[in-house]
């Protein structure tokens, strides 16, 4: 290579240097520009500020029209306590089937008893023989004695087992089942056996209503929509069931719609005064966190949201007894712009830590 052409390229590759300088010197005050036109693009005005721990959305009148926010206020109600349980419809041939043997045996218990009568009278006639001057023999008496001591202990027999019977009765279905079994309530239990009725054991949570403060039970098969039928109380359950957390109870309902081993949903109301409050329409409530709010406005242009208890319904909506009063207004359309709005503003914080 000649000296003209090492020369051709060291001015080629200053003059490059040269370009990639300026490149440089000049595209960083481009860069730093377009950054500060970015920064100042996202910081916009924030909706959403932290008031006594609180966080509040606050949106002009404009906005809430444009947005489509509605509110609606809130109105006195009175609510009777009731609560949602399940249950399960008992087939009863397991009762049945004790109430058979408890008939038997009280039937054999009374044909001995007729039996004791005649074999005492016999003994103790040829007992009274046997003293008038030995007109019947001494082995006579003492058979007729052994006969009559025999179908006492036969009576005592059947009586047991009759008493173990009812026993094992009140042991698996309680005293109100057992007495309609023995023929003390053959009408309600005629009821089951023609299936007319049937018969449900329920759940009642263990802090929730005792059975004496029951007024009313509606029950329906677990997922259907058709309409509840009543259902009357019957006794406590001896025993519970695997699959029910709670206290058991017996009731008895029409069989129109019920089958034995159906799972029902039941609806309990109880008995006393009723509860003042409000009821928050189910449009007013937002789920988040697996909780349920509503979004009260404060203000004109300001809006908290605040948790909904969902423990009672009440129509189309919840029961509340406390944390809302007559008079508040609660959003019941664009909850879920406020909502929004207010977990931009939580996410923004987060990245700003």
């Amino acid at each position: 290579m000649n000296r003209k052409a090492l020369i051709i390229i060291s001015l080629q590759a200053v003059v490059i240097v040269v370009l990639a300088w300026m490149l440089v010197f000049y595209g960083k005050d481009e860069y730093e520009a377009y950054q500060r036109r970015d920064d100042e693009e996202i910081k916009t005005a924030s909706h959403v500020a932290a008031e006594k721990g609180a966080s509040v959305v606050s949106l002009s009148a404009e906005a809430q029209q444009a947005s489509g926010i509605a509110v609606e206020a809130l109105h006195s109600a009175s609510h009777q306590a009731q609560l949602t349980s399940y249950g399960s419809v008992i087939g009863i041939e397991p009762l049945v089937e004790l109430r058979t043997r408890y008939l038997a045996a009280r039937a054999e218990a009374g044909a001995v008893r007729a039996s004791i009568a005649s074999t005492q009278q016999d003994y103790q006639r040829l007992q009274a023989l046997n003293r008038d001057n030995r007109n019947v023999s001494d082995r006579a008496v003492q058979a007729a004695e052994a006969a009559w001591k025999a179908d006492e202990a036969r009576l005592a027999a059947a009586e047991t087992q009759a008493g173990g019977i009812r026993d094992s009765m009140r042991q698996q279905w309680g005293d109100a089942l057992a007495r309609w079994a023995v023929g003390e309530q053959g009408s309600a239990l005629a009821k089951l056996l023609s299936h007319e009725e049937v018969l449900i054991q329920a759940a009642l949570p263990f802090d929730g209503l005792q059975a004496e403060k029951i007024a009313a039970i509606e029950v329906a098969p677990a997922g259907s929509h058709g309409k509840p039928v009543a259902a009357v109380y019957v006794s406590p359950s001896p025993q519970t069931d695997a699959t029910l957390q709670g206290r058991t109870y017996f009731f008895r309902a029409p069989a129109s719609e019920l089958r034995a081993g159906m799972r029902v949903e039941a609806h309990i109301r109880a008995q006393g005064k009723q509860a003042a409050g409000v009821v928050i329409p189910n449009a007013a409530v937002v789920w988040y966190a697996g909780k349920a709010w509503a979004y009260r406005k404060e203000d004109t242009d300001k809006f908290v949201r605040v948790p909904v208890d969902t423990s009672q319904e009440a129509g189309d909506g919840w029961f509340a007894a406390s944390g809302f009063t007559e008079g508040d207004e609660l959003v019941v359309s664009g909850t879920q712009l406020l909502l929004s709005e207010e977990l931009k503003y939580q996410i923004k914080n987060e990245n700003e830590d």
